[in-house]
This record gives structure tokens, C-alpha cells and sequence, in this order.
């Protein structure tokens, strides 16, 4: 695919932009565009999940190659303008992209068909504990192109039958029993080759990013716990100012469009602050554009927003949508308050309620919460508090600042998927 597209960019380059731009390339140029083409393809198209054939559903796997075919272009029409010293008229960019979509839209339908008859769908055996795990069926099922819940079992039945059951599947999912209980299973289907998905227990997170040490002649991991490093907290602030800063600037005609739209909807107020939780359990004011009625708890009390809520004004399910309604809180980034990447920040008392339920959620609070996040990107509006804690967690102890650089391009994608805002 990627060859495919470059190809077709060197014909355009050959046959027009060459023969327009002030010094045109020879051969050895002509070669040299095409790399830096196919070099901006494929870090747009890994940053998107362009290449994840099999893993994405075929439409979202579109959407991804058509939004990296987009950007790609994007910068491929400001690298010609600087060659030719003046912005040129944008047709042909426009009906490359077009040829583009088309051709990514065929290989991709083809290749699908190819691989769904190579790799159908696995058939998989479920055993679950003591907690219920519907939330894992669901979404599992969801993806019935790839993956066949056909059994549940619990491991209370006993090593023999569970030994029986494994046999008679393609893979297992090891739901959220006891430890001791899932890592003499996970031994034995390494021992077997059995393939094993396991749901991750927050002390697994903590482990997988651990530092081996060496220095002994018996393993250890090291796990610092601290949170983020001094030069990385140096690092992390520095870009929240700058994308804070050009953030305000690019989005203000948006700023003025949409507090006009709400204001003239029922004239209250645009923006709606509320107390929120960041980093080491500090309360501030979070800024947003108001998508709801005047006053909407004093009717209903603190809760989460469903998806057909009453509360919700017309103008607001679309800011709600796109994340719109988010925008304010580029100036809670600037005053430090929180930061562009890092765990959505909770309402206290809805934090105090999930912690009654799961002590560890406040480990969520060893960064600024942010605008965006791995759990925001990975994860959707309805998914679990537990699930959005171990999302987040990996995001703390894997911090670095090309994860939070893929995150906020990553955000532009979930923008405009409607999976991602799924309502509770």
C-alpha cells in the first residue's frame, strides 16, 4: 500500500509539480521527495493505526489510512510551497488525495478479504472468577470478525476439567481471578503453547515498566514509584506553555463561534467551571463551555452525563461530540493547573464514591490531569473506573515525551470517532 501511494505521489511530482515550481528536481531530487513522501506516510500511518489490518474494524481502518493520507498531503503542500517560495493553487494536492483514498480504500476491502480467510475468527474459552465479567464479553464479542467467546467456565472447577476444556479451543482469556490461581495457569499454557489473554491486575502494570537491574546474579526490577522525573516535569511543562499558548491563539474564532451559539440558546452563561481533582489530590476549577441547561444539578445532583440525556442542549451534543466543550481548558494548561496529556481529572466526590469500590483509583493522581489522555484515546466515556485506572497507570509508568506527542495526534483522530464518545 505504502508503495502504491508513493508511486502514485512521484507521478504527480513527475508530471506536475516538478514542471511548476521555480527550480525544478532531476532525477536524484525526483527519488528524494518520493522518500520523504513515503517517510511522512508511514509515521502518520503508524501514529494512526493505519497498519493494524486485523485489528481495526475495516471501517475504522479506513478512516485511519484516509486521516494519515490527509495530514501527509497537508504537509506535502506546505514542503511544495516552500520549494516554489509561494502558497500554489491546491487542486491537484486535492485530487491526489482523492486518487489516494480510492486506492486505499480497494487494497484495504481486498486485503481484508485476504486476511479473514487466512485467520477467521478464534475460538476462545473464557475463565472468570469471582467478579463478573460481562464488560469483557461485550466488548470482546463486539469483534466477532476476529475473536468467538464460545464458553465461560469458572477456575473453581478444578485443574482436570480445566486442563480438558483448554484443550478443545484456539485460546484462552484468563478473566480476573486470584493470583496464585492465574499464574500456575499462565505457566501451564506457556508449557503447552496455548495462546493466553490475561486481564492485567494493577500490579502487573507496575511490574511491566519496572527497570531490570543487572548488577546482582539473582533478577531484580526496579520500580521507583515517584512519578515523573525532575527533567521530565521541566520537559512536560515547557510544552504544555507553548501548546497551550498556540492552542488559544489557532482555536479563539472557534471561542467566538461557539459562546455565541450557546449563549443565544437559551442566554445563560458560556462557560461552566467545576471543581475537579489533579495532581496529589489538589481541587481546582475546571473551565468548559456549558453543554448543559442553566443549572442542571440542582435539578439531578452530581452524576455522569447518559447519552440521550434531557439535560444536554441541542449545541452541546455536538461540542460534546467533536470535544469541543473541552476547549477552555487550554487556559487551565497555561495557569499550570493541569496539562495537555495525562488522566482525565474526576469530580471529588465521584472519585470519593470510586474509591469506596477501588482504594487504588487515587494512584491516578501522581500527574496533572490533562485535556487528552491514554485512557481518553485507548478507552471510551463508558469504560469501567477500574479499566480507566490500569489505562492511565500504564500511561504513568511508560511516560516520555514522544507518548505524549503521539497521544495529542492520536487525539485529532478520536475527535471524529464516534466509538470514542459513547455515552455511559
Amino acid at each position: 500500500m505504502i508503495l502504491l501511494l508513493t508511486v502514485t505521489y512521484h507521478q504527480f511530482w513527475v508530471r506536475y509539480y516538478n514542471k511548476i515550481i521555480l527550480y525544478p528536481f532531476y532525477r536524484r531530487g525526483m527519488w528524494m521527495m518520493a522518500g520523504i513522501y513515503a517517510a511522512m506516510l508511514i509515521f502518520f500511518m503508524n501514529a494512526y493505526g493505519g497498519f493494524k489490518i486485523g485489528y481495526l474494524r475495516k471501517g475504522n481502518l479506513i478512516y485511519s489510512q484516509a486521516l494519515s493520507l490527509i495530514f501527509t498531503n497537508i504537509f506535502t503542500y506546505f514542503q511544495l510551497s516552500v520549494l516554489d517560495k509561494k502558497l500554489f493553487e491546491p487542486k491537484m494536492v486535492l485530487v491526489m488525495t482523492v486518487a489516494d483514498v480510492l486506492i486505499v480504500w480497494c487494497w484495504t476491502m481486498l486485503f481484508q478479504l485476504l486476511y479473514a480467510n487466512a485467520f477467521p475468527p478464534r475460538r476462545m474459552l473464557l475463565i472468570s472468577g469471582e467478579r463478573s465479567d460481562y464488560h469483557l464479553i461485550e466488548k470482546i464479542n463486539a469483534r466477532d470478525d476476529k475473536y468467538m467467546i464460545c464458553e465461560t467456565i469458572n477456575y473453581h472447577m478444578g485443574k482436570e476439567a480445566l486442563i480438558e476444556k483448554i484443550h478443545q479451543y484456539d485460546a484462552i482469556i484468563v478473566g480476573d481471578i486470584p493470583s496464585h490461581e492465574r499464574n500456575l495457569l499462565m505457566k501451564q499454557c506457556f508449557d503447552w503453547s496455548v495462546r493466553t489473554y490475561t486481564v492485567p491486575k494493577i500490579s502487573d502494570i507496575l511490574m511491566q515498566t519496572s527497570t531490570a537491574l543487572d548488577i546482582f546474579d539473582s533478577p531484580l526490577f526496579l520500580s521507583r514509584n515517584d512519578g515523573l522525573q525532575i527533567e521530565q516535569r521541566f520537559i512536560k511543562r515547557l510544552l504544555d506553555v507553548v501548546l497551550s499558548v498556540v492552542g488559544l491563539v489557532i482555536s479563539s474564532p472557534f471561542f467566538l463561534l461557539i459562546a455565541l451559539s450557546i449563549h443565544f440558546t437559551d442566554g445563560g452563561p458560556v462557560f461552566y467551571r467545576q471543581e475537579r481533582l489533579t495532581k496529589d489530590g489538589k481541587v481546582f476549577q475546571i473551565c468548559k463551555f456549558r453543554t448543559m441547561v442553566q443549572d442542571a444539578e440542582k435539578m439531578s445532583g452530581a452524576r455522569l452525563a447518559s447519552e440521550h440525556d434531557d439535560r444536554i442542549l441541542p449545541v452541546g451534543r455536538l461540542l460534546r461530540r467533536t470535544r469541543l466543550d473541552e476547549l477552555p481548558q487550554l487556559w487551565n494548561i497555561l495557569k499550570g493547573e493541569m496539562s495537555m496529556v495525562g488522566p482525565r481529572p474526576e469530580r471529588p466526590e465521584l472519585a470519593a464514591e470510586i474509591e469506596k469500590e477501588i482504594p487504588e483509583f487515587s494512584y491516578r493522581l501522581k500527574v496533572k490531569a490533562g485535556l487528552t489522555g491514554y485512557a481518553q484515546i485507548y478507552g471510551k466515556y463508558n469504560t469501567t473506573p477500574l479499566d480507566k485506572l490500569k489505562l492511565d497507570l500504564m500511561y504513568i509508568e511508560s511516560y516520555s515525551v514522544l507518548l505524549d506527542m503521539k497521544l495529542i495526534f492520536l487525539t485529532l483522530k478520536i475527535m471524529f470517532t464516534k466509538e470514542s464518545t459513547e455515552g455511559v
